[in-house]
């Protein structure tokens, strides 16, 4: 049993900005990784004004649920960087991770980015993250899109040196962001409470996450503008981050990728719908622990979803069902699933997903 997180983590209003001087100590010439949202928010105002004297660069073009192509198109645009701040959702902190491992092993192919044997260091990273959900700047993950897939890897080396936390950035997400960020921290809060690799010191943060989501969100909801309830969800983001730097995810991740690949339903949302089932079936192994989630929830997770508005406006068929179930049959995320998932398992979590949440 252990707890490894080593990025340093700043947090609260004007962090950015309060921190000039460390920022500029970590390398000469900076590659800010982002979105078109940095400008809207002001994220990248406050990142551009402490990098006052230093010379940058700015990639803006990164898009929802990155290709591999562009990691390796951005680490050959900007070759001379020695700092890559990721700034934005986790899109352009993925990206950034990634881009960051490129720049510092020349010879290495984008692909192999998937065998951490073959690297071992990256540049200097900072995350700055600009939603409350993907908790990306404090994991050492990068999920991309491989052929069509999401596909993540994991290395210590692109764990963010820094992490810049300020919940101001997210005041301008509209309500569609604001839920499906959320219910991306509130997934990754529960599978990892219930994963097999899951610790008591992991246990404590994702406790805490779910507990001021079930609070907070609801509230954030009618009171888009309070800083406090918007503080309230970054911070339950981050800490629910933590907890699957210590665990990883679980089968709701594999279950939800393909929605978000083939039909476009927002990573958060389409992961999210399967933690009822996933609970479920949990009960067999984890009963506790499932219990205890469902005590925060007053019984019923379902029944907190259907208080967010949480739907799904997109068509699945029986062939979808058919070749996205036998691909997560072979996903990793199960062998750290509580309960037993077969094929035959599979196919009834999108069944039920489908006639639950599609309208």
């Amino acid at each position: 049993m252990g707890f490894y997180m080593p990025t340093k983590v700043l947090y609260g209003r004007d962090i950015v900005s309060k921190n000039r001087e460390l920022i500029q100590s970590l390398g000469d010439t900076y590659l800010i990784v982002s979105g078109k949202s940095s400008k809207k928010n002001g994220s990248l105002d406050d990142t551009l004004d402490v990098l006052d004297g230093k010379h940058y660069y700015i990639f803006d073009e990164t898009p929802e649920n990155p290709p591999l192509e562009i990691v390796e198109f951005i680490a050959r645009k900007y070759s001379d960087a020695d700092v890559v701040i990721g700034l934005g959702g986790g899109s352009p902190m993925d990206t950034a991770k990634a881009v960051a491992v490129l720049l510092e092993n020349p010879s290495l192919k984008p692909e192999e980015l998937y065998e951490k044997d073959k690297y071992g260091s990256a540049k200097p990273i900072i995350c700055i993250p600009t939603t409350a959900g993907t908790g990306s700047e404090v994991t050492q993950y990068s999920v991309l899109t491989v052929n069509g897939r999401k596909k993540g890897f994991s290395h210590e080396c692109i764990f963010p040196k820094i992490a810049l936390i300020d919940y101001k950035y997210t005041v301008t997400l509209n309500k569609e962001l604001t839920i499906s960020t959320a219910l991306d921290a509130l997934s990754h809060a529960v599978e990892g409470y219930i994963s097999r690799k899951a610790t008591p010191f992991s246990d404590a943060l994702a406790l805490e996450s779910i507990r001021t989501i079930n609070s907070y969100l609801p509230k954030l909801l009618d009171d888009p503008d309070n800083e406090y309830y918007r503080e309230r969800i970054m911070f339950s983001s981050t800490l629910a981050g933590m907890v699957i730097a210590q665990t990883g995810t679980t089968i709701a991740h594999a279950l939800g990728y393909s929605l978000t690949t083939e039909k476009g339903v927002k990573h958060g949302l389409a992961t999210a719908v399967f933690l009822p089932y996933e609970l479920k079936m949990a009960l067999t192994e984890s009963k506790d622990k499932v219990e205890e989630i469902l005590r925060i929830f007053n019984g019923s997770l379902e029944e907190f979803y259907e208080l967010l508005g949480v739907s799904l406006s997109v068509e699945i068929s029986d062939e979808d069902i058919e070749n996205w179930s036998k691909i997560v049959s072979n996903a990793s995320h199960i062998a750290v699933t509580p309960g037993k998932y077969d094929l035959e398992e599979i196919k009834h979590a999108y069944i039920e997903i489908k006639e639950k949440y599609l309208i």
